[in-house]
């Protein structure tokens, strides 16, 4: 195979106010240079778009640098070193890497993870065995600090992380597993999944809807979403409850300050743990979380869902459409 010496990329052309648009980004076409001594050229073949991204468009300081306006943005991607000049990673590997959102890509060896796409498809490499499964598992485990018996809420429970929340405290032995979700079509998937109830939070207060799906109380709540949700938690949480703060997708796009919860006294009184987390902190349990998640896919216990768009020039929309809650599972771009 030739190498290219031209490739395309995704640039951000501006920071969305509110929510993106299309003219938030702009496809460019570049030169690649020559590789040095230690790099590799990959073919990116599918590439992620995740809700934290939506962060990083803002230029304000976090546990992540923001992206730069004009250059282009990156992310988690597989593909196929189409070019070396490094002995650990030769042509035709398979691999995963972070700098997604473009065609091909020039990185050092060292900054590329060969893959065995022989067992799963690449793709899980960026859902279930990647990023995402690893913040499910270590969000459940050590920051909630899952026990056998507790009952868990999870929001945005159909999404690529929750969805695997659900299944994972399910098989570690949850009295019982409670997800929100956005359609009857993703509330129906929940149960299909295992969860012991599901509601959409469309049909009326999360706060009345999660009452009736706990009507005991819930001893862990994962959320991915924040606001509403995250007040209705707290309510219905039991003593000594905790909760995992992973996201709260429902404020990223907001212009405005937002109010809840406005319950949060009731921590008080009820001793409950509230704890923000980034998976990058919790990357020692990559290795138990890869055991775990092999044998369960292995044994069938593991269901994943994927939402597919294909070409660089469908990523942007996907990114929004991701952020209007169009997946089911994880959103992944195939190029």
């Amino acid at each position: 195979m030739t190498a290219p010496t031209s490739t395309r990329q995704i640039v951000l052309a501006a920071r969305p106010q509110g929510w993106p648009t299309p003219d938030d980004f702009r496809i460019e076409t570049i030169e690649l240079p020559e590789l040095a001594d230690g790099q590799v050229l990959v073919r990116n073949t599918a590439m992620s778009v995740d809700p934290y991204m939506r962060g990083r468009m803002n230029d304000v300081k976090s546990y992540v640098p923001p992206f730069r306006l004009d250059e282009p943005l990156d992310g988690g991607a597989v593909g196929e070193v189409v070019a070396s000049r490094s002995e650990s990673v030769p042509v035709g590997a398979r691999v995963l890497h972070g700098l997604g959102w473009r065609e091909h890509a020039i990185l050092p060896a060292d900054g590329v993870t060969v893959i065995d796409t022989d067992r799963v498809s690449e793709t899980a490499y960026l859902g279930v065995l990647g990023m995402p499964g690893l913040t499910a598992y270590a969000g459940l485990t050590a920051v909630a600090g899952f026990r056998e018996g507790d009952a868990v809420f999870v929001s945005g429970a159909a999404g690529a992380v929750g969805s695997l929340v659900g299944q994972i405290a399910r098989l570690m032995g949850a009295s019982r597993v409670i997800g929100s979700a956005g359609s009857p079509d993703k509330v129906q998937r929940l149960r299909d999944l295992g969860f012991d109830a599901a509601f959409d939070y469309h049909d009326g207060p999360v706060a009345d809807r999660l009452r009736e799906a706990a009507p005991d109380g819930i001893d862990v709540y994962f959320d991915n979403v924040g606001g509403e949700h995250l007040e209705a938690a707290i309510g219905r949480l039991n003593l000594h409850g905790r909760v995992a703060m992973c996201g709260a997708i429902s404020q990223y796009n907001a212009t405005e300050p937002t109010p809840a919860p406005r319950n949060l006294a009731l921590a008080i009184g009820k001793q409950l743990t509230l704890r923000g987390f980034i998976v990058g902190s919790y990357s020692h349990l990559a290795d138990e979380f890869r055991g775990r998640m092999t044998d369960w896919i292995a044994a069938g216990d593991i269901s994943v869902d994927e939402t597919r768009r294909e070409g660089l020039d469908a990523a942007p929309q996907a990114f929004i459409d991701l952020m209007r809650g169009a997946n089911t599972g994880k959103m992944v771009v195939t190029l």
